[in-house]
C-alpha cells in the first residue's frame, strides 16, 4: 500500500511580503496575494482525490488549506494538528533578518550554516534547540500518519504547513540526511510530494518532485544563487517504456521522447543558457539539442563520465527475463543497490564516482549569473541528486527521475554555501501534477 503526501507551504502571509521573521507568531495573516495563491494550489490538486487534508493551526496555513479545500471536496474535513506549527524561534518572531544579525551576532551565523545546533533561550530563561525540536514534532505527524494509513488502501494525504516544518517532514522521510535543512527550499503555495510504501516491517520513501510552482505561473523558483544548473533526464525510449534495461546500449529517443523534450524546451524557452552539458550517449545529447533548438550556437559538451550505469549483461532485457536467470542479484539491485555489481557491469558505486567527479569540474567552471543545462541519465541524477542532500548512493530508489524532468540548482560562490536543489523532478510540462512519464527499468 501507497501513502501520497502531498506537501504544500501557505501562500504569501503578511510577514512575508514586508520581510519578516515569522516562526510560530500567529500574527501573521494570508496576503490576498496568498488566497490567490490558495486558489490556483487547489485548482492545480483538483484532479487527485485526497483521503484526509491535515494542515497547522496557525492562521496562514489553515487559511491557505481551506482556500485549497474550496477547489475540491467540501465535504471533507480539516484536521488541525499542532504537530505541524511552524518553528518556535522565540523573540526573533516579528524582526527583519538585518535586525536578527544586528542583535544575535554570534548565533545568526549557526541559524544560516548549521541550523539544527542553534540555541535560543526562553521567555522563561530556558534554552531550547528549535530545530531538533521541529524535527520531533514531524517525526510525531508521521508516526501517526503511518500507524492510521500504511497497511489501509492507497491513501492521498494533502499537508498544508510552513517552510521549517515541511523541511523537517521531508528531510526525516529521506533518512534526514546530515546538515540537509539548508539544502532544499519551499516557496510559498509550492507543493511537494513523497510517496511512501509498506516494505517488510518498515517503509520505503521516493520524493516525487519538490517546490513545484508552475500553477502558480512561475515555472521555475526564484533563483537565490550565484548561478543555476538544469538537471535534466533525457526523454523516453522505446525500451524506457517496454522496461527493458538499456544501460549503456545507445537507445535513441521515441517520438514521445521527442516530444517531452520539445515540452521542456517551451517550459524553459526563457531561459537563457550559456552553458551546456550532456552525457555522451545519443539519447541525452539528443534531448539537449531540442531544448537549444533556439540557441544552436551554443556547444553542447559531451562528457563520458556521465552516461548510464552500465547493466553488463542485463542490458536488453526485461525484468522477468533477469529474475529467471539472476533472482537474488535482482532482489537485491530492488532492496540494496549499493551491493550489486551487475554480471560484466558496474556498480552504483562506480556511477556515484564518477558522475559526481565530472559534475564538480562543471561546478568549478561556473562564473556569476551563468545558466547551464546538464542532460543525463536516471541513475547519474539519481546519485547527484544523492550527493547534493547528503544522502549515501545507496538511496538511489528515494529519488525520482522521469523523463524529461527538470531538477533546478542553485550555486553559490561563497564556499562556505552548499549547493541548493530549488526543485526537483518538474513534469508538469509533460502532462499533469503526478509523475506520469515510463517507469520502466534504468
Amino acid at each position: 500500500m501507497t501513502i501520497r503526501l502531498v506537501l504544500v507551504r501557505h501562500g504569501l502571509s503578511s510577514f512575508n511580503a514586508k520581510g519578516l521573521i515569522q516562526g510560530r507568531t500567529d500574527d501573521s495573516l494570508l496576503t490576498d496575494e496568498g488566497y490567490e495563491q490558495a486558489l490556483k494550489a487547489g485548482k492545480s490538486l483538483s484532479k487527485i482525490k485526497f483521503d484526509k487534508i491535515y494542515s497547522s493551526p496557525l492562521v496562514r496555513a489553515s487559511e491557505t488549506a481551506k482556500t485549497i479545500k474550496k477547489s475540491f471536496n467540501k465535504e471533507l474535513d480539516i484536521i488541525f494538528d499542532k504537530n505541524l506549527l511552524e518553528v518556535d524561534l522565540s523573540e526573533w518572531s516579528g524582526l527583519k533578518i538585518d535586525e536578527i544579525k544586528n542583535k544575535f551576532p554570534e548565533i545568526y551565523p549557526i541559524w544560516k550554516n548549521d541550523p539544527e545546533n542553534l540555541i535560543l533561550e526562553r521567555i522563561d530563561g530556558n534554552t531550547y534547540k528549535p530545530i531538533k525540536e521541529l524535527f520531533d514534532q514531524a517525526n510525531n505527524f508521521i508516526e501517526d500518519i503511518l500507524k492510521i494509513y500504511l497497511d489501509k488502501e492507497d491513501s492521498n494525504i494533502l499537508v498544508v504547513g510552513h517552510n521549517a516544518i515541511l523541511r523537517c517532514l521531508i528531510l526525516l522521510l529521506l533518512g534526514k540526511p546530515k546538515q540537509g535543512f539548508r539544502k532544499i527550499r519551499l516557496e510559498n503555495a509550492s507543493f511537494s510530494i513523497l510517496n511512501i510504501s509498506s516494505h517488510k516491517n518498515s517503509f520505503k520513501t521516493q520524493i516525487e518532485c519538490l517546490n513545484q510552482t508552475s500553477h502558480l505561473n512561475k515555472n521555475i523558483p526564484s533563483q537565490i544563487g550565484d548561478s543555476r544548473i538544469f538537471l535534466i533526464r533525457h526523454g523516453e525510449t522505446n525500451w524506457n517504456k517496454e522496461g527493458r534495461f538499456q544501460g549503456q546500449i545507445d537507445i535513441p529517443l521515441n517520438e514521445n521522447g521527442k516530444d517531452q523534450a520539445r515540452k521542456t524546451f517551451e517550459y524553459l524557452k526563457n531561459i537563457s543558457f550559456n552553458k551546456a552539458f550532456s552525457s555522451s550517449m545519443d539519447r541525452p545529447y539528443e534531448t539537449a539539442q531540442i531544448i537549444l533548438q533556439n540557441n544552436k550556437d551554443l556547444k553542447i559538451e559531451k562528457i563520458d563520465s556521465l552516461i548510464e550505469i552500465s547493466h553488463g549483461l542485463w542490458e536488453g532485457k526485461l525484468e522477468e527475463e533477469i529474475r529467471e536467470k539472476w533472482p537474488l542479484l535482482l532482489k537485491n539491485w530492488h532492496d540494496k543497490p549499493e551491493g550489486v555489481i551487475m554480471p560484466e557491469g558496474e556498480s552504483i558505486k562506480d556511477v556515484s564516482s564518477r558522475s559526481i567527479e565530472a559534475f564538480d569540474k562543471i561546478c568549478l567552471s561556473q562564473k556569476y549569473n551563468d545558466l547551464t543545462l546538464l542532460v543525463a541519465h536516471d541513475a547519474v541524477n539519481k546519485t547527484l541528486i544523492c550527493n547534493m542532500l547528503g544522502m549515501n548512493y545507496s538511496n538511489i530508489w528515494m529519488i525520482k527521475q522521469g523523463n524529461g524532468g527538470i531538477t533546478v540548482i542553485d550555486l553559490f560562490n561563497d564556499p562556505t554555501k552548499t549547493p541548493v536543489i530549488s526543485a526537483l523532478n518538474i513534469t508538469t510540462h509533460l502532462g499533469g501534477i503526478i509523475d506520469s512519464t515510463a517507469s520502466g527499468a534504468l
